[in-house]
């Protein structure tokens, strides 16, 4: 990495972790960067508990500048029971074509994973297996966001918005705020007001609902997800801004988008 990349790069962590980065952070980035290349402004790391972790995106990201051959994935049939939602999976990478490949093993339930991804635990150990796999492969020794679970940070208990709010209706039974331009407002003054990427929002708001994409989403599930998410930035800011991280920001949506039901 050039020193201008660098700095650049540094710049963007001291304005996006602030209250999080010390010292000792800030010389542990500074190999990482000049290692592996990764992008704090691409959203490759987090801070968790005040150590660093490398995102899915990532890990890719350092698979593709490397040129990687190839990943196969699969699932571990005697360790998956879909009735209960327990899922293994184990991922090859194979770094060139002569190479006998790396592989990960990856498991996610319902016990195991954030309330945020409640649901998509298949998805979920997938993931985990690609990136075991790949740091395996590159020599990473950073433990990937997906791979931890879920954090004090991130549980119910430290965010009761995760749970989904009551609406209010009413004297006809009608939701408050049923028309779709107040929802879309309403979560355009938050990403304003805490200064949110839009193009993050928005793909937090998609995995939220669970839903292909944010016109698939019913408009209560977007009124239950703006609910959540002025929630969780009035509660612990940077903790939301480390979710929204670990998503791939789609360039040139603009983020009246965000909020359309």
């Amino acid at each position: 990495m050039t020193g201008l990349a660098l700095r650049s790069e540094l710049r963007a962590a001291r304005r996006v972790f602030a209250k999080s980065l010390s010292e000792v952070l800030m010389k542990q980035l500074r190999v990482l960067l000049n290692n592996y290349g990764f992008s704090i402004r691409e959203g490759d790391l987090q801070i968790v508990q005040g150590h660093w972790y490398v995102t899915h995106k990532g890990l890719l990201g350092v698979a593709s500048r490397r040129r990687c051959r190839g990943i196969h994935s699969e699932p571990i049939s005697a360790f998956c029971d879909p009735n209960s939602s327990r899922w293994a999976f184990k991922a090859v990478v194979y770094k060139s074509t002569a190479c006998k490949g790396f592989e990960g093993c990856g498991d996610a339930d319902p016990s195991n994973v954030s309330p945020l991804v409640r649901g998509a635990e298949l998805r979920v150990a997938e993931t985990r297996a690609v990136n075991r796999a790949l740091r395996k492969a590159y020599g990473i020794g950073l433990c990937s966001v997906e791979e931890i679970g879920s954090t004090p940070r991130a549980s119910e208990s430290d965010h009761p918005g995760v749970k989904m709010a009551p609406q209010q209706t009413d004297g006809n039974g009608t939701r408050n705020g049923n028309g779709g331009p107040r929802v879309r407002d309403r979560l355009i003054q938050l990403i304003r007001q805490h200064q949110l990427d839009p193009d993050l929002v928005k793909a937090y708001a998609v995995d939220f609902c669970g839903t292909k994409t944010l016109k698939d989403a019913t408009r209560a599930q977007v009124e239950n997800f703006v609910d959540h998410l002025a929630d969780w930035a009035a509660k612990d800011r940077d903790a939301l801004l480390c979710q929204l991280n670990s998503y791939p920001s789609e360039k040139g949506e603009a983020g009246e988008k965000a909020g359309a039901a």
